[in-house]
């Protein structure tokens, strides 16, 4: 009797699992043919599919040069090149202590004033640098910042925050549209706090290694002309916009600002700091403050973030006269070449690649590799020579075409005293109390290359002689 109801029950199962599927299939039959005939919504039909139409491509012009092949041959007229330095020194403002050199491309000196006295050169020393410094390291190439997790047992799990140099960190998402900025701490702090949630880790120390430059940070003379750390701070493995502390008020482009804010003194915790807090917003709890710390051997990045290229880096510290990124350069250039890792190894290493270029060193004397601090000198005959260099196409084009386009763009944009040679020149200002200089070359109006330096030491009165210099420089153009 049991048996036959279990029988029963089973046959019944069977029934209504064999009519559900049958009513199944059915409705997904009907919906499929109400499908195709465009009763229900979905992407089977019968109807004819309209091709798409486009309009007609516009017609392309034909490519032309944006600029024609520079004549390096052409001759300059050495008399009317030395009526232009006559008329410079005819200005009362300019004084007697100053020194002028006028080159052809091929550095031939067709006109000069004491062309191989020394002088103080200001922010245009950060043109030998940037010629040495592009001549050796690998323009091309990018400075890493990088998180390492170390997981030691029995404690709390530790973030080693690694630099490599790049002083330009943004404190948010990477920004693809700037130099300033192009590795972000926010987007590394993404990046980590993802590995770190995959290995279910929701609490971290913070540990940053800013060991790529060795102490002393500061070259030794540096102060007199650095008052309340506005124009400097030391080289560091990392930093948030080159240590800048901007006020709320002070809103600016990252790439594109003329203010000096002070400059934080501990950059490298200062980015850390920022790290801790991205990880923060990421939620990931951060036990305690950032403390240096070297990363422990045998630990890999969990992530990375890079930095703009070397030259974009390099045109933004010529455009801006960025004291503390020349320095790096001379350090990095150090670092490559074998020299010391210290401010006198970086001046060292420039002098020697400067020797090997065959740029004239005689009465040069760097007490760093920016012009900031006190006791630089060099002559206008080694200022031009460099210039000449940056006319020549070769490894080391990133030192000229960093260079401030008066008229257009960098410390020089409003020091044209004729705005129709707009991007004509390119040029390295340099200004101290009591020095005004700049350096550089000129595409010609009629054609032709020339190349210059200017120093003015110790004018009677410095605005004037600034607006002197801009008149020179302009009229070099019609040479």
């Amino acid at each position: 009797m049991e048996l036959r109801k279990r029988r029963r029950a089973d046959t019944s199962r069977v029934i209504r699992v064999a009519i559900s599927s049958a009513l199944t299939a059915l409705l997904v039959v009907g919906y499929a043919v109400g499908d195709l005939t465009d009763v229900f919504p979905g992407v089977l039909t019968l109807r004819d599919i309209a091709n798409p139409s486009y309009a007609a491509p516009l017609s392309a012009r034909t490519a032309t040069a944006i600029a024609g092949t520079a004549n390096r041959s052409k001759t300059v007229d050495a008399a009317a090149a030395q009526q232009l330095i006559d008329a410079f020194a005819a200005d009362p403002s300019v004084g007697t202590d100053f020194s002028i050199a006028i080159a052809t491309a091929d550095g031939t000196v067709v006109a000069s004033h004491e062309p191989d006295a020394q002088r103080e050169p200001a922010s245009t020393m950060k043109t030998l640098t940037a010629l040495a410094a592009a001549s050796v390291l690998d323009m091309g190439s990018t400075l890493a910042t990088s998180a390492y997790l170390s997981q030691a047992s029995g404690q709390t799990p530790t973030l080693y925050l690694k630099g490599s140099g790049d002083m330009l960190l943004g404190s948010g998402d990477n920004d693809p549209n700037h130099i300033n900025g192009r590795a972000g701490l926010g987007t590394l702090a993404k990046a980590t706090a993802a590995s770190l949630k995959q290995r279910r880790i929701t609490s971290v120390a913070v540990r940053y290694d800013d060991t790529v430059f060795a102490d002393p940070r500061y070259p030794a003379t540096i102060a007199k002309n650095n008052p309340s750390n506005m124009y400097y701070t030391a080289v560091s493995s990392m930093a948030v916009d080159g240590g800048r502390q901007w006020t709320a008020d002070q809103q600016h482009d990252p790439d594109l600002f003329t203010s000096y804010p002070v400059l934080s003194m501990t950059p490298a915790a200062d980015a850390a700091v920022t790290f801790a807090q991205r990880l923060t917003e990421q939620g990931i709890t951060v036990d305690g403050s950032p403390i240096a710390a070297s990363v422990p051997s045998g630990l890999h990045a969990v992530a990375t973030v890079q930095s703009a290229t070397l030259a974009e880096i390099m045109a933004f510290t010529l455009r801006h006269s960025d004291n503390t990124l020349a320095e790096e350069f001379g350090r990095l250039l150090a670092n490559a070449t074998g020299n010391d890792n210290s401010p006198t190894g970086a001046t060292t290493a420039v002098k020697q690649e400067l020797d090997k270029l065959g740029v004239s060193t005689s009465g040069l004397v760097m007490a760093d590799c920016s012009g900031l601090s006190d006791g630089s000198r060099l002559t206008a005959t080694t200022l031009v020579q460099v210039q000449e260099r940056n006319l020549r196409v070769g490894g080391a084009v990133a030192a000229a075409e960093g260079l401030s386009v008066p008229g257009l763009v960098g410390t020089a944009k409003n020091r044209l005293a004729d705005q129709a040679l707009a991007g004509q020149l390119r040029v390295k200002t340099g200004s101290l109390e009591g020095v005004t200089s700049m350096a550089g070359n000129v595409s010609r109006t009629n054609g032709g290359l020339v190349s210059f330096a200017v120093i003015v030491n110790n004018p009677t009165n410095l605005y004037s002689a600034r607006i002197a210099i801009n008149k020179f420089m302009s009229a070099l153009a019609g040479l």
